[in-house]
């Protein structure tokens, strides 16, 4: 049977799931589409200090402060078996999730250098580093980009001791790497990743404009040790956005930075394809041939995107939401005067076949609930939650906390759930960097405060609770419905 058949009859023979703690809401079975709608109104006023504020429908289950020796701001999140793996500025965590509501630290990495975006695949744990660092090693110290000696890259380590992880290889990269996309090769053998770093300068040796490129490093499963730069393939032969409106000094202006370089990709491998956020453009390309990109449409939207941050592809592969980090993720922009239709989500239906397709735009979303001037808050990284037939995403926004939306209709996203706290102390940046989705639960990066588990309790999303995955890269998409 289908997996799809057979989640429908298994659904069809269970009852609402009964929760022990008898103080909490309940998964919102038998509620009317008026009193679902009700549980993600907007709150009046801004939660304090300390404060949670939530729709009914989000329940926090657990949460893990960070740890020393890693003390730096959280970044991203990968899964694999019953682990997560969260990337932080002083290297990577790895958390025992086999129970949601305990999680726990099985073992820490100590490895700096920004952001330390992070993947897995198997027995290998990928780390980006994007700042200038004296060497490769987990030892570097910082040192100027203007010394050619100084090192950016890949770094690859051996996690199949979950409480020993081993550092195995490291391949440098022009510009470092910001951001990295994990593709695995048509032949099963290597795994490709897709390397993205922007902001080049004259001053720098290893980072010299236009840099209207990616990196591509070639990774041998069974001989990671002999990981290396492939390619650097030129994608912006015509430079790309130049760029509008300004420095970005005052965000209150519309600006779009010009592009050098992408900030992110996200692949679907089944459907040979790749959506590219790229600082001016959104790019969706062919990738059939795996070290070998072909465009095939590009937008750009100098009105209301700053910078084109990430992608995400529905289940279906026909839209792509592409985001806009207006502010670098460090500004408040979801208040009044920045508005809806900035520093938001982008939904773009996918409509032709083959060579002819092409991205068109179909509307914006940003989160309905304003927050103080103090708070960082912009659209950030997010994950589909696995509904068939539906469009739902859940997604962080720095001190916005986590959204949970849906673009079903493409034209008419809205909010179904949300979780959030209160400012930081001292009018200090932080938030949720990533929220992702995986085998039931809601994981988010709180970049400040460390680790939480989420419990979305909705009819709408139940059917979610079931799909389970052995391994998610969020930026490594599938079908959840097919193998």
């Amino acid at each position: 049977m289908a997996l799809l058949g057979a989640l429908a009859l298994t659904l069809s023979t269970l009852t609402a799931p009964a929760y022990a703690e008898p103080d909490l809401p309940s998964d919102g079975a038998g509620l009317s589409e008026a009193q679902l709608e009700a549980q993600a109104e907007p709150v009046n006023g801004i939660p304090g200090e300390n404060e949670i504020s939530r729709s009914r429908n989000m329940v926090l289950v657990s949460h893990l402060d960070k740890q020393a020796p890693l003390s730096s701001t959280q970044t991203d999140i990968a899964f694999q078996g019953n682990y997560a793996f969260v990337g932080n500025y002083d290297g990577f965590v790895i958390y025992d999730i086999r129970n949601p509501r305990k999680p726990s630290i099985k073992s820490q990495v100590l490895c700096p250098g920004s952001q330390n975006d992070i993947s897995v695949y198997g027995n290998l744990l990928f780390l980006s580093t994007d700042s200038s660092r004296s060497d490769n090693s987990c030892s570097s110290v910082s040192q100027p980009a203007t010394e050619k000696s100084s090192w950016e890259g890949i770094k690859v380590f051996d996690i199949s001791d979950k409480a020993a992880p081993k550092y195995v290889a490291a391949v440098e990269t022009d510009c470092g790497s910001h951001t990295h996309t994990l593709v695995p090769g048509k032949n099963k053998k290597d795994v490709y990743l897709y390397v993205s770093s922007y902001s080049p300068s004259a001053t720098f040796p290893d980072c010299q404009p236009p840099h209207d490129k990616i990196s591509i490093v070639k990774v041998p499963v069974k001989a990671p040790a002999q990981a290396s730069l492939l390619k650097a393939p030129v994608l912006f032969p015509d430079g790309g956005n130049p760029g509008s409106g300004g420095d970005g000094s005052n965000i209150e202006v519309p600006y779009t930075r010009p592009t050098t370089g992408c900030h992110d990709i996200t692949v679907y491998p089944q459907l040979d394809l790749a959506a590219g956020a790229c600082m001016g453009d959104g790019v969706l390309w062919d990738i059939s041939d795996r070290e070998n990109l072909k465009e095939i449409h590009r937008v750009q939207d100098d009105k209301h995107f700053a910078f084109w941050h990430s992608a995400t592809f529905n289940n279906n592969g026909t839209k792509v939401v592409f985001t806009d980090e207006l502010g670098g993720g460090g500004a408040a922009t979801c208040n009044e005067k920045i508005g809806p239709t900035r520093g938001a989500n982008g939904i773009y239906d996918i409509v032709g076949k083959g060579k002819d397709r092409k991205l068109v735009f179909k509307s914006y979303f940003k989160i309905p609930r304003m927050q103080a001037d103090s708070e960082n808050c912009v659209a950030h990284n997010g994950s589909l939650i696995p509904v068939p037939g539906k469009d739902i995403m859940v997604q962080s926004w720095y001190q916005g906390g986590v959204s949970v939306w849906d673009f079903t209709n493409s034209s008419k996203p809205r909010e179904i759930g949300f979780f959030e706290r209160g400012p930081m102390p001292n009018k200090a940046g932080g938030g949720t960097w990533s929220t992702y989705w995986y085998n039931g639960y809601i994981y988010s990066s709180e970049m400040g405060r460390g680790f939480d588990v989420i419990d979305m309790r909705d009819p709408r999303t139940f059917v979610a609770k079931f799909f389970r995955t052995d391994e998610l890269n969020v930026q490594t998409q599938g079908n959840f419905y097919r193998g």
